[in-house]
């Protein structure tokens, strides 16, 4: 017997697509935003320390017990978890532009206004708690 297994993002998209609440704009962006971090790794367009960064949020991403976390939140404390890759895909985006990650981009829309709105939209709701999700992180 064969036994099948799926990848986080496949994990994570069956969850997501299921999520029908107030903040399913910017939850739905979850795993093609997961998805471009890890593709970005497979890249030769960052650096070293942007890598780190990366695999940072990929590890926050993962992490059960974060900031908000899923278990208690459900799909909600996936917010914490886009921000902190938004906030990485920002800084990576003012390095070598949108147009080098437009290739890895899956997800729908443009990816410049995806990071813009999910941005503004999960600072919206977390507020006060950005400062402590960027400490936690290491990125403050």
């Amino acid at each position: 017997m064969k036994t099948e297994y799926k990848s986080f993002y496949d994990i994570l998209r069956e969850y997501l697509d299921l999520y029908e609440g107030e903040y399913e704009g910017i939850v739905d962006y979850g795993p093609d935003i997961f998805k471009l971090m890890a593709d970005i790794l497979n890249e030769k367009i960052i650096g070293a320390d942007m890598r780190l960064k990366i695999g940072a949020a990929l590890g926050y991403f993962v992490v059960p017990f974060d900031i908000i976390p899923e278990v208690t939140a459900g799909p909600n404390g996936y917010i914490d978890d886009i921000f902190i890759c938004i906030h990485v895909i920002k800084e990576i985006a003012e390095e070598i532009g949108y147009e080098s990650l437009e290739d890895l981009w899956e997800g729908e829309g443009d990816l410049k206004n995806v990071v813009n709105e999910c941005y503004s939209k999960s600072k919206e709701i977390l507020g006060d708690k950005t400062a402590l999700i960027l400490s936690y992180v290491g990125f403050k």
